[in-house]
Parts: C-alpha cells; sequence; structure tokens
C-alpha cells in the first residue's frame, strides 16, 4: 500500500503523517509512507488545504486530522 501525507510540515501535517504510520504499523499493514512538501505536486491532486492523506494515488482526506479510528478504517479499506 502506497500512503502519502500531503502538507508543507506544518503541526498537523506531521501529527497526520506520524498518527498513519501508527495505526497501519498497528493494523500490520505493509506500507510506503512519504510526506509530500510539494506545492505542484499537492496541488496536482487538487488538494486546496493540507493535511491530507493520499492511500495508492487517491485522495481520502483532506484539510482536516482524522481520528485514529477514521484512520484505521481508511487504511482497510
Amino acid at each position: 500500500m502506497k500512503l502519502e501525507v500531503l502538507g508543507t510540515g506544518c503541526a498537523k501535517c506531521n501529527a497526520l503523517e506520524d498518527a498513519v504510520r501508527k495505526a497501519a504499523d498497528e493494523l500490520g499493514i505493509d506500507y510506503t509512507l512519504d510526506h509530500v512538501k510539494d506545492l505542484g505536486k499537492i496541488a496536482s491532486y487538487g488538494v486546496m488545504m493540507t493535511p491530507a492523506l493520499v492511500i495508492d494515488g487517491q485522495v481520502k482526506i483532506a484539510g482536516k486530522l482524522p481520528s485514529a479510528a477514521e484512520l484505521k478504517k481508511l487504511l482497510q479499506a
């Protein structure tokens, strides 16, 4: 599974990265995680508000920090 956190490095973006890593590890998912900070690449996904989470090329969340339960649900879908 390819996971990407989109954000410039703000506190919420870094918190999302940590939360995604924790949730994926707890679920035992085989994944790669990238933190995309390039504004051009973020815009190419159509994301206007960060942080955002991209799972296998699809934007799943943008503009908010989801709960741990929400993250696990998205990662299991």
